[in-house]
């Protein structure tokens, strides 16, 4: 069984004999564990394993999808012996997470999450820290010009560090996916920081590189199985490669956060983490002993920003561009109405409402990379009465977001690339409800209009001066468009030439 074979390779043999005593301990929870007739319906578990012979870990969103054509859009699956609710199609997860959003509105903390953030920060937390870090991160962020004016500026200026980048390879073959995550990751840095890095700096290389690795280790089979039983994980190479990774990252952030700190004007905010130092010394000012505002959890927070604020966006260009080679008929198009609207300036945000065509391949390009299939897991609040069934206090509820932006009932062509989904009969943008890659609801991402703003900007900004392709002697058809999956889902490695459009056409 893969599985077993996964788990053998990765785990010591002091390991698995430790594994063979914790067999008895979950076969024992597995036991405990009750069901009820109200409960959804699903596959019928196995003891110890659950459901995990039906799935496959490597692709688990679309094994799930693939349950919910059989057992409905509201179903029970077992991960080994904790049940999960998975909440499958747009109607259902949007009755969930916009309708019932109290009930549904907590976040299931799995045990590698609860190892990088201990309950702090914003992503991975809930209660008091968690609303206190959400209200001050989003009055914060658009104090400091979140998808406005003053976040246009400095992604314009950013684009241009980008195309001197994409022209050093004077058209010859490259990987976009390291100068598109440093230029996407120097957005948030200006935000946070109050200043941008240079590419070739290796700190900043370090921390973004290794805050991508961090990501696609988080979504391997190998610590998908520590979530499952987390006492196995000092005997997993895995889980100790990141939880190293991650004591190495947070060393990195707390420096910056002492070289602001030795300069920080109180009259003076240059940016995210002189706010938060700011607060923190005025809640101290008045005497406040129990504040969520303390280092922890500063750090936990800006490495949170950075990990939301970088990955998806930056993954999501490359796979614009990755698409843009693969369908040239589309790319010419977009290259037309960029040409005919913008007539040789460079893009602004204002420009969005009149380049329709481009606004809507940059949707259909989030809709089908599909970029975090697996939504993050929520958690009840209370016990739920929803759809004829009831969810229990505590339950793990994946609104599975794959099954949203392919959902067959709501997309003409749900698994073909095709921008006319986003395009009415007049080719303007069309506006669809099931289009929520940011999710929805009281966990809906914070920063979703500044990286549409980072993602009209760039993608545009680039398609003006770069025609994209495969390498010689690659065809259109020979590009892969299969995922490498992982926490988030990545093209698979490939290199694309970016050649200049004022070349092309002066030859």
């Amino acid at each position: 069984m893969a599985l077993v074979e996964t788990l053998l390779t990765h785990v010591s043999t002091t390991g698995a004999l430790l594994a063979a005593v914790l067999l008895v301990l979950v076969v024992y929870l597995f036991s405990m564990s009750s069901s009820s007739p109200e409960d959804p319906p699903g596959p019928k578990p196995l003891p110890l394993l659950g459901n995990l012979h039906l799935l496959d870990l490597r692709q688990l969103h679309m094994s799930l999808f693939k349950l919910s054509k059989k057992y409905g859009s509201v179903f029970t699956v077992h991960f080994g012996p904790k049940k999960f609710v998975v909440l499958a199609g747009y109607k259902t997860v949007k009755q969930a997470l916009v309708n019932q959003a109290d009930e549904f509105g907590e976040r299931d903390i799995t045990p590698i999450f609860q190892d990088f953030n201990q309950g702090l920060g914003i992503l991975f937390a809930n209660g008091d820290s968690w609303k206190a870090m959400r209200r001050f991160a989003l009055s914060t962020l658009r104090d400091f010009g979140m998808g406005k004016k003053m976040s246009e500026e400095k992604i314009v200026d950013e684009t241009r560090y980008l195309r001197e980048v994409f022209e050093k390879f004077q058209g010859n073959p490259f990987d976009t996916t390291q100068p598109v995550n440093y230029a996407v990751s120097n957005i948030i840095s200006a935000i946070v920081y109050g200043k941008r890095f240079e590419y070739e700096d290796p700190k900043f290389q370090n921390m973004v590189n290794k805050a991508k690795k961090n990501i696609q280790m988080i979504g391997s089979v190998v610590i998908q199985i520590y979530n499952m039983c987390p006492a196995l994980g000092p005997w997993m190479k895995t889980w100790r490669l990141v939880m190293k990774s991650r004591e190495s990252l947070r060393r990195e952030i707390k420096e910056l956060v002492y070289v602001l700190q030795e300069t920080l004007n109180p009259l003076e905010s240059r940016g995210f983490i002189d706010s938060f130092l700011i607060h923190k010394q005025s809640t101290q000012d008045s005497g406040e002993t129990k504040s969520h505002f303390h280092e922890q959890n500063l750090i936990t927070t800006v490495s949170n920003l950075f990990a939301a604020g970088t990955d998806t966006t930056g993954t999501t260009l490359c796979w614009g561009l990755l698409l843009m080679a693969k369908y040239p008929h589309i790319q010419d198009r977009v290259q037309k109405e960029i040409d005919e609207i913008l007539a040789g300036r460079e893009p602004a945000s204002e420009d969005r409402k009149n380049l329709p065509y481009t606004d809507a391949v940059i949707h259909e390009v989030q809709r089908l990379a599909n970029i975090v299939p697996m939504n993050l897991p929520h958690m009840t609040s209370c016990d739920v009465s929803f759809n004829g069934y009831v969810i229990k206090k505590g339950t793990c509820v994946l609104p599975l977001l794959t099954s949203v932006l392919r959902d067959e009932t709501e997309w003409e062509t749900p698994d073909s690339f095709n921008p006319g989904h986003f395009l009415d009969e007049n080719g303007q943008l069309r506006k669809r409800d099931a289009f929520i890659p940011f999710s929805a609801g009281r966990r809906a991402c914070l920063g979703e209009s500044l990286a549409r703003m980072e993602l009209f900007l760039f993608f545009t900004s680039l398609l003006q001066r770069f025609r994209f392709t495969p390498p010689p002697g690659v065809s259109e058809d020979d590009l892969d468009l299969t995922p490498v999956v992982g926490f988030t889902l990545n093209p698979s490695p490939h290199k694309l030439c970016a050649i200049s459009r004022t070349e092309s056409q002066s030859n």
